[in-house]
């Protein structure tokens, strides 16, 4: 399991390690495309890049993480198979990466996950066990099969190798248009949040990271204005790739460099995701299309700046914002097309 840590001297990987973890990965993954939309623009009021991990192998940025995770490891190591818990992307990015290995992944998944992201996991070869829909159980089966197998528990986010791959997405985005001044990316675990702030910063030094989370699922926002891990076992958002709690790495490094999580209810949800669908032409995830929720709220452009209605140091006028759409794997089922 994930050694324990302690929050007040925690280091976090440091800029040589996702440096690394990038030439590791790089071989393996798609360098993602930064998209933009001149409705968006128009409607959040700023210019915005999307970094597309949506169209990342596997349909989601998870497979950096753990890619750099498992190509890390020892063959000593490796040859006793993988094991983690996931809702699905993690679980399909994981087999994938233990397929290039050529060594088994146990994958622990909630019973209510979404079918196509179990497709997706068996797909790459990973082995399914259901669990009940809560983080407690979760981990339970996970130290369970592993306590049966002897194989390496690769944390979905808790593990700084995971986080230093993670990074690499806001790294790419912010070499790319380093005039962006402020990042918004969904939270759950936070390996993807606590990745793009120190990925993003490691760049561009004085941009703000913001953190996007359902309302009703908001043990992040929780644990950042408490001061406080909180956790929750389980959530009914339509963002199901978030229900996850953050872990004591991931929240220690949003305490030291995030700016705040931005609250968003299941409706401006639907809509963000809608408008990426209709005026962007790209499946986005629920989970992933959170990102761009919060600059369709009444306060938009104004609650990453402030008083200011958006920032004044670009030429242009307009604030310069990345948005990391997380994921794309959508059940396309749920739609009817006879």
């Amino acid at each position: 399991m994930t050694p324990a840590i302690d929050a007040s001297v925690f280091v976090p990987p440091a800029w040589q390690s996702i440096s690394e973890a990038h030439q590791r990965i790089a071989p393996r993954i798609h360098r993602t495309p930064v998209l933009t939309c001149a409705s968006l623009d128009k409607i959040a009021g700023a210019a915005l890049y999307f970094k597309c991990e949506n169209l990342q192998k596997t349909g989601s940025f998870k497979i950096r993480g753990a890619a750099n995770a498992i190509l890390s490891l020892t063959d000593q190591e490796a040859s006793r198979g993988i094991i983690t818990h996931s809702s699905g992307n993690h679980g399909a990015a994981v087999a994938c990466a233990a397929g290039w290995r050529n060594i088994p992944a146990w994958i622990v998944m909630p019973e209510n996950c979404s079918a196509i992201k179990c497709r997706a996991v068996e797909s790459y070869g990973g082995k399914i066990i259901f669990c009940e829909p809560t983080v407690s159980a979760r981990a339970a089966a996970a130290a369970k099969i592993q306590s049966e197998t002897g194989a390496m528990m690769i944390h979905p986010y808790d593990n700084d190798l995971i986080i230093a791959g993670q990074a690499t997405a806001a790294k790419e985005l912010l070499e790319d248009f380093p005039q962006i001044e402020a990042v918004l990316a969904p939270v759950s675990g936070g390996g993807l949040l606590s990745g793009s702030c120190l990925g993003a910063k490691g760049v561009a030094p004085s941009v703000r990271i913001f953190g996007c989370e359902p309302s009703r699922a908001d043990d992040a926002y929780r644990s950042m204005t408490t001061g406080t891990l909180q956790t929750q076992e389980a959530s009914d958002t339509i963002a199901d790739g978030l229900r996850a709690s953050l872990a004591p790495r991931t929240f220690a490094i949003l305490r030291q460099q995030l700016e705040r999580i931005l609250l968003v209810s299941e409706e401006e949800i639907v809509a963000a995701t809608r408008l990426i669908w209709e005026r962007m032409k790209m499946i986005v995830e629920p989970s992933s299309a959170i990102a761009l929720a919060p600059l369709l709220q009444p306060s938009g452009v104004a609650s990453l700046f402030g008083s200011r209605e958006g920032s004044t140091t670009h030429s242009s006028g307009k604030a310069q914002i990345g948005i990391i759409l997380s994921g794309g794997n959508v059940d396309l089922s749920v739609f009817r097309f006879e």
